[in-house]
């Protein structure tokens, strides 16, 4: 049975490894290595059809391989993207080939003097439960990373884009309006708290009204509308009275037409994903609001900037002072979404485009 495991509820999704086993051809054999690779490109919202699990046998490492054993794997959305037929910021999975996706995982055998068995590391293992590597991208996990699993969110690349993001692009001030999208989830949820410790107004965006009762409960926003209520603009209008200086760009769709017209003057946007759009076959259709768009960024001095968090790695230390300080101190609140089992990472990913993940999205492999 598929589980899920939040810091604060335990419950089940209604289709379970028992009906994904039949599409991808699971089969439990704890002495091989289980793979889920890409079968096909999908053509709008991924399907269970293009994900294939697979049974391998694990090879003999060679001088200088390591074999890593996957405890965690991160769900995200960019790996949509990966999942195309052509290459977009970083080269597309091909087809048959693993998964991409970041990872937490212990050193079972090591012919490489860099590892020794038994260390927890940092790695790009995929889909998987078992990876060899030469070490290449594989590092030691930072030890005030607890509980390890951090690593794929708060404190590894979900946290980092809402740090370097919100702090060294959006530069937020004392007493200026914050608005997010997907306030609720891995990079939302710390940008939104980290506004607030910088002295801002914020106002969330998110979907169902548990999100947004937990967004200004839980996370401390000022406020939290909903992007499913057909008056969306509206409510966010009367939630930022004196407009918006900074928003945190991740979705795109219609909380991005609902913050255009209340950006203030030298606003800024950091850019780093656009959830809403992934699955688009084509272009939405009109009206074209291009000329709109650079006509505010012109005359409002607006500063929208796009950012791939993998460019920024050299900040990953100051970062980590910062946000496993605020988390020690109890100013950070985190809630991760663990789902059990290899398999059902297929059901989760989808999943996630649908908004059913509460917080950062896990797989416990």
């Amino acid at each position: 049975m598929q589980t899920r495991r939040n810091f604060l509820t335990t419950g089940s999704l209604g289709l379970g490894a028992a009906a994904l086993a039949p599409t991808l051809g699971f089969t439990a054999e704890a002495t091989r290595n289980q793979r889920i690779v890409l079968a096909s490109h999908p053509s709008g919202k991924p399907t269970a059809d293009n994900f294939r699990l697979e049974s391998a046998d694990i090879p003999k490492l060679r001088k200088g391989q390591i074999l890593i054993r996957t405890e965690y794997l991160s769900l995200d959305p960019y790996m949509r993207s990966r999942m195309n037929a052509s290459d977009g910021y970083a080269a597309s999975v091909k087809l048959d080939n693993v998964m991409v996706g970041g990872t937490v995982g212990i050193i079972e055998a090591s012919r490489n003097d860099k590892f020794k068995v038994g260390d927890r590391v940092m790695a790009y293992s995929g889909w998987q439960s078992y990876e060899v590597s030469d070490g290449t991208g594989v590092s030691l996990l930072d030890p005030r990373i607890n509980p390890a699993s951090y690593a794929l969110g708060v404190l590894g690349m979900p946290g980092l884009t809402a740090w370097y993001g919100l702090l060294k692009l959006g530069q937020p001030k004392a007493g200026e309006t914050v608005v997010l999208a997907a306030s609720t989830g891995a990079v939302g949820s710390v940008v939104g708290q980290i506004a607030k410790l910088k002295g801002c107004r914020v106002v969330g965006i998110a979907g169902a009204a548990e999100k947004c009762k937990y967004a200004v409960e839980t996370l401390g926003y000022d406020a939290c509308v909903s992007h499913y209520d057909d008056d969306m603009a509206a409510q966010l209008a009367a939630a930022c009275p004196d407009g918006i200086d900074v928003y945190f760009e991740n979705v795109g769709g219609s909380s991005w037409e609902a913050v255009m017209p209340l950006l203030n003057n030298y606003a800024r946007i950091p850019v780093c994903g656009l959830i809403a759009h992934y699955n688009q076959k084509q272009l939405p259709p009109g009206p074209d609001r291009m000329s709109l768009l650079q006509s505010l960024i012109l005359t409002k001095r607006i500063q929208m900037t796009g950012f791939i968090i993998s460019d920024h790695y050299q900040y990953a230390p100051e970062f980590i002072g910062d946000v496993a300080g605020w988390l020690a101190a109890g100013k950070i609140t985190y809630k991760e979404d663990v789902v059990t089992g290899l398999e059902n990472a297929p059901e989760a990913f989808m999943g996630m485009f649908s908004g059913n993940n509460f917080g950062k999205l896990v797989i416990k492999v």
